[in-house]
Parts: structure tokens; sequence; C-alpha cells
């Protein structure tokens, strides 16, 4: 994002049209995982690779009444957690990470999930998106840009990024947006791509941003029942 003092450039004045577009459209988007404690929100995270959030949040009521929390999944009988997340795939992997990471935030982080990046990073089958998302919605904080499957495609066809790495497309993104935005964006574009720009059909036809959307085959006119934008995105 630009300095005080710098002209913010077009692709960052478009991004941030597509933000308020999106705070418009879902004003009340948030984490979809169902939690009550930091720890319970990394493990949910963690089983939502590869998985939906609905699914994740059908698994994790047994899941964590069984195991309540760090010292109790660090614990866990390792087939016993297996087949408590089997549903949400890959639960060999999950299940082992899920308690390798709880046994290392008892070991190095007191019993706590650490609230920094670097240290989010060091527990086993955490990485940066799962990382964002804990600090962002378990303490507040700001970090980065959750990159999922939604928003890396959106952002591609947004125009946002040319990069397929998640790594290098947040950090596009980083460029672009205000760090108080970073989560809110994702979350919001998010329940964009769940809704209207879908991986396999996109419905340009009723998209709001389909205006300042190079990928889009909307372009002079929208679908019957869409509702035209107060305000054009700028493209140029």
């Amino acid at each position: 994002m630009s300095t005080p003092g710098q002209t913010p450039t077009v692709q960052q004045k478009r991004a941030l049209a597509i933000l308020s577009r999106l705070k418009q459209l879902y004003p009340g988007a948030t984490c979809s995982l169902n939690y009550e404690t930091p720890v319970q929100l990394l493990v949910a995270t963690i089983l939502s690779a590869q998985c939906t959030d609905e699914r994740v949040n059908l698994v994790t009521p047994a899941l964590f009444a069984r195991f309540p929390d760090a010292a109790a999944l660090a614990a866990a009988d390792l087939s016993e957690l297996e087949l408590l997340v089997r549903s949400t795939g890959f639960y060999r992997n999950k299940a082992k990470n899920i308690r390798a990471a709880c046994a290392k935030i008892i070991s190095d982080f007191a019993g706590e999930v650490p609230q920094t990046m670097a240290a989010l990073t060091s527990l086993p089958g955490v990485a940066r998106k799962t990382a964002n998302v804990v600090l962002a919605h378990a303490f507040n904080i700001n970090a980065g840009v959750t990159v999922d499957t939604h928003v890396k495609r959106l952002s591609q066809r947004l125009g946002l990024t040319q990069h397929n790495d998640p790594v290098k497309i947040e950090q596009d993104l980083m460029q672009l947006l205000p760090q108080a935005d970073w989560e809110n964006w994702s979350i919001r574009l998010i329940y964009h791509g769940r809704a209207v720009c879908t991986a396999r059909k996109p419905e340009c036809d009723r998209c709001q941003l389909a205006d300042g959307c190079p990928s889009s085959s909307l372009v002079a006119k929208q679908g019957a029942n869409a509702r035209p934008p107060a305000k054009a995105i700028p493209t140029a």
C-alpha cells in the first residue's frame, strides 16, 4: 500500500474500489469456522485444508467435546483422533499435525497459542494461511493476507496478481491493500467466490465486480437481475 504523501497506483485504486464494493456486498462477513478458543480455531483451520468449512463445523463439536484444549489434544490417541477427523480428508496427516502442534504449544509456549507469525508457522501443519486466520480472528492481528483457493482464483481473475504461488500472491495483495483490511478482504472475497465467482462457472452476468474485472465476459451490460454499481471500478 502506498505510504502517506505517495499517489496510489491504478492497481491500488482498483483494489480499494473492489474492497469497498465487497464491504457493501458482504457487510456481515466473518470467519465461517466455529470455535471458542484460539487452539480450537487453530485446529479447525488445519482441518479446513482441502475441505469445506461446513464439513469442518460438522466434525469439530464431537472433536472438541472429547479433546477441548491443547493438553487434551497433545495427549490424544492418534487412532481416535484420526477417526474423529476422518471425514475432512487427509485425516492421517491432519490428526498427526494437530497432535504434534498441540504438543509443541504445551512444551514451547506454556500451553498458549502463540501470537506471532514466526512462532505459529513453527508448529507442525501450520503455514502462513493458517497462521493468518488464527492471528486475525483469535487475536485481532493482521499479519498478512489469507490466501486460500477462492482468494487465489479471484485475485488472479481480477488482475491483482499474476502469480500462482500463494506467498507471492499474498505479497502482491499486501502492497495493494491497507493492513487494517487484509483479513476482511480475504473473508469477503471468499464469500464472493462461493456465491458468484465460482471456479467452474463464474456468474459474470450478476457479478457486482464485473465492471473492474479483466476476466469478465460482461462488458457493457449486466444481467436482468443484477443491480448496476453506483460507480465503476477504475481500470486505467
